[in-house]
């Protein structure tokens, strides 16, 4: 071979090998940095869905892009496949019209959203979201009419029309807060087979078969379980064993756990934890709660105290209390563990940040990672691994 060509393919295969050593440190650096959605609950301009990456060694958040196209996105939920996200979208959140629920592709790892459509959520104020196993069906809780839908999802991520609606009926003991029904969030079963909406104005935990490939709802054998009276059922989580829930109530300040049959989707009350220490008096509602992956850890947040509660779940799904540490900001509305269980991150809605936590793998307790980054009116959290 001349000597030119083979100095020539030298030079190539340098460049080639560089090429490779410089790609693998920057997948790796990817693999370190998890995709984070975070909506921005306000109209006009403010309202938006922000990317960041989260660097898990040190908890840093780098801002990566925007999406603007969305309005009041107060809740989102992230597709099985983690190629899509469904935001709530309300141009006038709570008012006369319906809400809607949009769906975006989400752009591989650069942050950026394509909207695809949006669907009416079948009622105002709509505040939950969660997508089926299958990435076959989308569910939404409507909060002042309370009351539950699900919409089918097509080949393209995009959303069908509402194909299963219903409505609850009733009220509770609370004069200012419980005068009708009120759902707050709408969760499928780890099995896929059930979906469980709490009911803040029933004191209800309303219980429903789910045909995923239909996207079809039907009550359950059992159809609700009784939360205490007065407690404001928000937001629930089963246990990762699949044996348990847990709901935290927004009006009594406290957690309650469900035994829970995976067979029937039958819900038994058996433990009521309170999320403020004894001593205080003032106004505060409970928000959040999340469960870490490995099952031994559960936080819930206080929005009045502006606290995360964290406790211990024991071998029978009990809880005890290990610490309730300040939250950062005011408000603190939406928690999200990261992937390795390690970080856990706190939407403080009122408080306009994003306050960011290193869970101790022994003790459960919660330290600060740094200054919380500025978000305006931070409303959800969704991570991409």
């Amino acid at each position: 071979m001349p000597r030119d060509r083979v100095s020539l393919l030298l030079n190539v295969m340098t460049v080639m090998a560089g090429m490779v050593m410089f790609a693998a440190p920057t997948q790796a650096a990817d693999a370190q940095q998890p995709l984070v959605f975070i909506s921005a609950f306000a109209a006009g301009d403010d309202g938006a869905i922000h990317a960041f990456r989260l660097d898990l060694k040190t908890g840093q958040l780098e801002p990566v892009a925007r999406t603007d196209d969305v309005e009041h996105p107060f809740f989102l939920a992230l597709s099985p496949d983690q190629r899509f996200l469904y935001s709530i979208h309300a141009s006038r959140f709570g008012g006369a019209e319906d809400e809607q629920v949009a769906a975006f592709e989400i752009l591989g790892r650069s942050g950026r959203l394509k909207l695809l459509n949006r669907q009416s959520a079948r009622g105002p104020a709509a505040c939950y979201l969660d997508v089926d196993a299958t990435g076959r069906a989308v569910l939404v809780a409507n909060y002042s009419t309370g009351s539950v839908a699900a919409l089918p999802v097509e080949e393209d991520g995009s959303l069908g029309e509402v194909s299963s609606f219903f409505q609850h009926a009733g009220s509770s003991v609370d004069p200012n807060r419980q005068k009708g029904p009120h759902a707050h969030c709408f969760v499928i079963s780890p099995d896929n087979r059930f979906a469980l909406a709490a009911d803040l104005g029933l004191d209800q935990i309303r219980i429903y078969q789910l045909d995923a490939s239909t996207a079809t709802l039907t009550p359950g054998q059992q159809p609700f379980a009784r939360t205490p009276p007065g407690a404001g059922p928000r937001h629930l989580a089963f246990a990762p064993n699949g044996k348990y829930v847990y709901v935290i109530n927004e009006l009594s300040n406290s957690i309650t756990l469900f035994d829970y049959d995976p067979a029937t989707g039958m819900l038994t009350e058996r433990q009521t934890v309170p999320t403020l220490p004894p001593e205080f008096e003032r106004t505060s509602y409970c928000a959040d709660l999340k469960i870490t992956a490995d099952g031994r850890f559960l936080y819930g947040t206080n929005r009045g105290r502006d606290s995360i509660a964290a406790y211990r779940i024991g071998q029978d799904g009990q809880l005890t209390l290990i610490a309730i540490e300040p939250s950062l900001g005011e408000g603190p509305q939406n928690l999200a563990i990261a992937p390795d269980g390690r970080l856990i991150l706190c939407a403080n809605m009122p408080g306009n940040n994003v306050a960011v936590f290193r869970i101790d793998p022994d003790t459960g307790r919660l330290t600060s990672v740094g200054p919380p980054v500025p978000i305006t009116r931070p409303s959800c959290i969704q991570i991409v691994p």
